[in-house]
């Protein structure tokens, strides 16, 4: 089958796209920013890509296919979707391909969650590969045990991370209810996509009808310090359900927890001691809201028939995610990370973990508000107390629709606000010291400002030496 893609350089349907290929299929797509690295890991599977949405693809690369995949980002008025409907060509969208070709007959574990879908997916895949299970996977990011956002493999397994944003343009729900899964995580649950939802009530409700196709036989693991998804099970719940906290909680808050994870990765299990959550010591995995990760992996795993000695062995080795708190270099003594935080609960806890890693050194956050939700403000009144741990804050105001200025107003002086990536970047290395860590956080690619800052900083001690 010769499927196109439309809208392949994203993540989820750059994947889909390596996935259908080494499936068989013939691929093609297009995209309005074919760029690396997801053009050039596209390029070396052999799959022609199309700059743009130009209806003339139809006869040339597209010609001949058998299918169009349709990604989110498609939207009516575009002239290749506008041609593909007058032609009456057959269409699909990603969710609905990858359920009929990829999923089916497998049993799927599915990572949903405002927060943590990434890491915590790339844990799970990592568990059942290190159990010898060998994973398919479709995963937000690049796990670095793998190298890879996407696999396809002839397991009975298949780990997705389950996104909540919409399908397409001619199918509203969200993503996740076309996955079927047998094993599903619930790792938390905040307002978020304020562009396509109104309220937290409309996100509930989408989860609800994700809950609604997990089969009786099937398993969901629920954090039980979450008041809305408490909600979102208390409107019908017809599967297995198992909860997790942190052991800090105490048991009469709440529903009662199964697994808990103490604050010295201590896990237990309906109270029974079942070993320690442990991290190599360069992996970026600080922070509690990593533990509950780990823990929400460990009791989905054990769902397929993992073991939670093997789960915790597993983890002792896992590496982390690309985009999440990953090491970008260092120079002149200040260290430059960048992370995929975007909404101000990650932004917090992202920060939070940093300070318990770096103690009394200095937290200097540099932050892209680019998503949606952010260009909208719908979440600027959360921003300064997101940002409060880190000591001073550099925050890109481009493209905006509000004024970060008077967002920011209640960290006092700890914050500065730039139009022009340059002339923050100078600010920042005129600002750092040694010792410094500078923490980048954007859910884009923020304009190469990590290379850049680690250029002038290197440029500035070359001088220094000289």
């Amino acid at each position: 089958m010769h499927i196109h893609v439309l809208g392949i350089c994203g993540t989820f349907m750059g994947g889909l796209a390596a996935i259908a290929q080494a499936s068989g299929h013939k691929v093609t797509g297009c995209d309005a920013n074919v760029y690396p690295p997801m053009s050039t890991q596209l390029r070396a599977l052999g799959i022609a890509l199309v700059e743009g949405y130009g209806a003339e693809q139809l006869d040339g690369e597209a010609a001949g296919a058998d299918l169009f995949v349709v990604g989110n980002a498609i939207v009516r008025g575009m002239p290749a979707i506008e041609a593909i409907l007058d032609r009456g060509l057959p269409y699909a969208s990603g969710p609905e391909w990858l359920r009929d070709h990829a999923l089916a007959g497998r049993h799927v574990l599915a990572v949903a969650g405002t927060h943590g879908k990434t890491t915590t997916a790339s844990m799970l895949a990592w568990i059942l590969e290190h159990a010898g299970l060998a994973p398919g996977f479709l995963i937000g990011g690049v796990p670095l045990d793998f190298g890879v956002s996407a696999r396809h493999s002839d397991s009975a397994f298949f780990v997705i991370e389950a996104d909540e944003y919409d399908t397409a343009f001619f199918d509203k729900r969200s993503k996740f209810v076309h996955y079927r899964p047998r094993t599903a995580i619930l790792n938390n649950l905040e307002f978020d996509h304020a562009d396509i939802f109104p309220d937290l009530a409309a996100i509930e409700t989408q989860f609800h009808h994700f809950v609604r196709t997990i089969p009786a036989a099937g398993k969901i693991v629920v954090n039980a310090e979450e008041p809305a998804l408490a909600r979102v099970l208390a409107r019908g719940c017809w599967s297995g359900v198992e909860r997790f906290a942190g052991a800090e909680i105490a048991s009469g808050e709440g529903p009662p927890a199964e697994w808990r994870v103490a604050a010295d990765g201590k896990v237990t299990h309906a109270g029974a001691p079942q070993g320690h959550v442990r991290w190599l010591a360069d992996a970026p995995l600080a922070g509690r809201h990593n533990r509950l990760n780990a823990l929400a992996a460990i009791a989905a795993a054990r769902h397929a028939g993992v073991p939670v000695d093997v789960s915790l062995t597993a983890l002792a080795s896992f590496r982390g995610v690309r985009r999440r708190m990953e090491v970008r270099g260092v120079a002149r003594d200040v260290t430059v990370y960048d992370d995929f935080a975007h909404h101000p609960t990650a932004i917090a806890a992202t920060i939070a973990g940093l300070r318990r890693r770096v103690g009394a050194q200095r937290v200097v956050a540099v932050l892209e508000p680019r998503s949606n939700t952010m260009k909208l403000g719908a979440m600027k009144a959360l921003l300064p107390g997101s940002l409060a741990e880190a000591d001073h804050v550099f925050c890109y105001a481009k493209a905006l629709e509000w004024d970060p200025r008077e967002a920011l107003a209640p960290l006092g002086y700890r914050f500065s606000v730039h139009d022009d990536l340059d002339a923050m970047v100078a600010a920042i290395v005129a600002f750092a010291r040694a010792g410094d860590h500078v923490l980048v956080m954007s859910n884009g690619g923020f304009g190469d400002v990590h290379a850049k800052l680690l250029a002038r900083l290197a440029g500035q001690a070359d001088r220094a030496v000289a």
